[in-house]
């Protein structure tokens, strides 16, 4: 079955739900098995928050109270942002921030909390300061140490932020065995690599003489003396066959 996970984001009035602060932005992205869906699978919408931004807010999303007035209600686009992360995995960075801002909103109009729409949410800022405690963990951070490219981004917007987290997110994940279809070689790469691997020279192989194996025999019984069984190397490689030891010089 297909594991279909959403990376959202919002953008808000301000920092604390329980200030009266609402969603003026939602973006949520979709990827299946590993691979982004078209460019056209997204959400993204503008809301008109019905109130205005706090000014550090409105410095971080630059979204005015003038651009949004005209943008519909969290209520007229909630059918649609459900059904689009219904059955999900949601990634989110700071997960608890959007969450309590979604289920803010979905408790306004009396349908419930968004975990009730989704598989699980999945908080890659716990995941982030799990690999890496003491280290600044913030998106733009992230980006960097993952040598994430977001020289197109100037202001926080919802939309952009998610595509950072895609990317983030996939290299985050990389040595996770169960997740690395994506690195399934195409047709082109693998007759690439066969040719390179047949212009290769034969490996040389160097055969231990017969004094060598007389030589390596004879230290393994001196350690069997000392441990008086067998000595660890004994039980990783098969029994030798006694043979004398070299007579000494």
């Amino acid at each position: 079955m297909a594991h279909r996970i959403i990376f959202l984001d919002t953008e808000t009035t301000g920092l604390r739900v329980e200030d009266g602060n609402r969603i003026l932005e939602i973006a949520a992205v979709e990827m299946i098995d590993r691979k982004l869906s078209a460019p056209d699978c997204h959400l993204h919408r503008y809301i008109n928050p019905e109130r205005d931004s706090e000014e550090g807010a409105l410095n971080v999303h630059g979204l005015t109270t003038q651009f949004l007035a005209d943008k519909p209600k969290f209520a007229a686009i909630v059918d649609e942002f459900l059904e689009f992360v219904r059955g999900s995995e949601l990634v989110i960075h700071n997960a608890p921030f959007d969450v309590g801002y979604l289920n803010m909103e979905l408790g306004r109009l009396g349908r419930g909390k968004i975990e009730d729409y989704v598989e699980t949410v999945t908080d890659t800022l716990k995941m982030a300061k799990d690999l890496w405690p003491g280290k600044r963990n913030s998106l733009d951070a992230l980006c960097d140490r993952y040598e994430v490219d977001r020289s197109g981004r100037t202001l926080h917007g919802a939309l952009i932020d998610c595509e950072l987290l895609a990317e983030v997110y996939m290299a985050m994940t990389r040595g996770q065995d169960s997740l690395l279809i994506d690195f399934a070689p195409t047709q082109e790469e693998a007759a690439a690599d066969a040719a390179r691997r047949s212009q290769r020279a034969p490996l040389i192989i160097a055969q231990a003489s017969a004094e060598d194996l007389a030589l390596h025999t004879a230290y393994l019984d001196e350690l069997d003396k000392i441990v008086k069984g067998d000595c660890l190397w004994r039980t990783l490689e098969p029994k030798l066959e006694s043979t004398p030891a070299a007579p000494a010089a």
